[in-house]
């Protein structure tokens, strides 16, 4: 009981503070997980009609994308498919701006320049990511949000759990027929329950990018206490006799080859002399855990073999859990129903802060005390003039 009490406590306070701030994370959450989907119709340079010849290659495709944005260097080029554009990425981060530039693979022609502040499902990213502040300031006070938000979690099931068995036949279900009270009592109560044992994992992987201890616990429980990787250390020979800077180009079709299949793939412009051309190849549209990473030498079109974050199969079960990351989080992992689950629990998360207040608010205004009539006041009543 005195273990309870405390819960209880830390429930109703961490839940008031952050109430607000839960709710904005969990709406945008999702509304932003069904973003694949609703841009595909409401987006038509997101298409192109497929042909039945090779793509432009890859230096054709980025110097379009470049000359459109005044010649700055592109970062990524991705390819979603024989019927999608290909999208010519351009990030900067002081002065921050990010912008996609669609290009037509088959002809090299620019469908869309796209300031992505100017995209609706890139403002709700930032809602939920930085609750639309400076990146600093936002990701911090969403990063130990969320913290609080596992607490309330985990002090929520605690709370919630009946203590004896007649006690469970009316604590799983919400009884539809009861008073407003006792109904927004359930929802917040049973819904809650539920959609906890789902909403756990998407806060749980949110801290991992909130926080570098996070990341660090994750790689080191998965690893048996090894110190989590830092980036992959391959780099490009610039000291080559010959440097072909159109190696890139061979490098994915030889890539594209290799993996006929895939149902997207990704390539990195080298940001300087002795980076490397990374390439990425995704088995599914939704899914971006298991796909293999590839890294080329740029000048001469090398493969480098890499000792962290390569081929999926190669993969150890530390790699794979950071791996998993984004789809657990999204809920991908379980491919559409996993999504589906992840979206109704994201509602009920929203939910949550609005039903718990309510809650508080009931009690609130029944623990006041009204105050008590004065039998002077009384007897004047009965004696004032009529």
């Amino acid at each position: 009981m005195r273990i309870k009490k405390i819960f209880g406590w830390l429930h109703l306070w961490l839940g008031l503070i952050s109430g607000i701030i839960v709710f904005i994370i969990s709406i945008t959450g999702a509304i932003y997980s069904w973003e694949p989907e609703l841009s595909a119709y409401t987006a038509p340079y997101h298409h192109v009609t497929p042909q039945n010849r090779p793509f432009q290659p890859v230096t054709a495709i980025r110097a379009a994308g470049e000359a459109s944005m005044g010649g700055e260097k592109a970062f990524r080029i991705l390819y979603q498919g024989k019927d999608k554009a290909a999208v010519v990425q351009f990030f900067q981060k002081k002065p921050y701006h990010y912008y996609n530039v669609y290009v037509n693979p088959y002809t090299a022609q620019v469908q869309k320049v796209l300031n992505r502040d100017d995209e609706f499902f890139h403002f709700i990213l930032n809602g939920h990511m930085y609750l639309w502040l400076p990146h600093d300031i936002g990701g911090a006070i969403v990063g130990y949000s969320t913290l609080v938000f596992f607490l309330m979690l985990v002090t929520g099931i605690v709370l919630w759990w009946p203590r004896n068995k007649g006690r469970r036949k009316v604590s799983f279900r919400i009884k539809l027929d009861a008073s407003p009270k006792r109904l927004n009592y359930d929802l917040h109560n049973v819904l809650g329950f539920y959609a906890s044992w789902i909403i756990v994992f998407a806060a749980l992987t949110g801290l991992v990018w909130s926080f570098t201890w996070m990341a660090q616990a994750e790689f080191w429980v998965f690893s048996g206490g090894q110190k989590r990787p830092g980036a992959v250390p391959a780099k490009s020979d610039n000291h080559a006799p010959v440097k072909d800077s159109t190696a890139i180009n061979q490098v994915f079709a030889t890539f594209m080859a290799r993996y006929p299949q895939a149902a997207g793939y990704s390539i990195s412009m080298p940001a300087n002399d002795s980076a490397v051309i990374i390439t990425r190849a995704y088995p599914s549209r939704h899914q971006f855990y298991n796909a293999d990473y590839l890294y080329f030498d740029q000048h001469t079109g090398r493969e480098i073999t890499p000792p962290y974050l390569g081929k999926y199969k190669d993969a150890t079960v530390a790699e794979k859990a950071v791996r998993m990351n984004y789809d657990i989080h999204v809920g991908s992992i379980a491919g559409l129903p996993g999504r589906l689950l992840m979206f109704f629990a994201a509602l009920i998360a929203a939910s949550l802060p609005v039903t718990g207040f309510l809650i508080w608010w009931g009690r609130k205004k029944k623990s006041t005390p009204r105050r008590p009539i004065k039998k002077e006041s009384v007897k004047n009543f009965h004696t004032a003039p009529r």
